[in-house]
């Protein structure tokens, strides 16, 4: 699987082909962790911010929750 770094950078260049792996991949970097599945939904929690993101489980990622993650990651 490809760094962070160059998910990241895809993440920019095109929003809407990204597998949930790899935004996962990018969320654990950032110190999120999954806390809870329910359903079709995953959400990720910072501990250290307190910040809490739900994503739906679906490949590729809608292009709404790849600019939130991008966001919250402050990229």
């Amino acid at each position: 699987m490809p760094s962070v770094e160059k998910i990241i950078d895809k993440m920019k260049r095109q929003p809407n082909g990204i597998r949930l792996e790899e935004a996962d991949k990018v969320l654990r970097a950032y110190g999120y962790e999954a806390v809870r599945q329910k359903g079709s939904h995953k959400q990720y929690l910072n501990k250290e911010t307190g910040d809490l993101t739900t994503i739906k489980q679906e490949s590729p990622l809608k292009k709404a929750y790849v600019v939130d993650i991008l966001n919250r990651i402050g990229e």
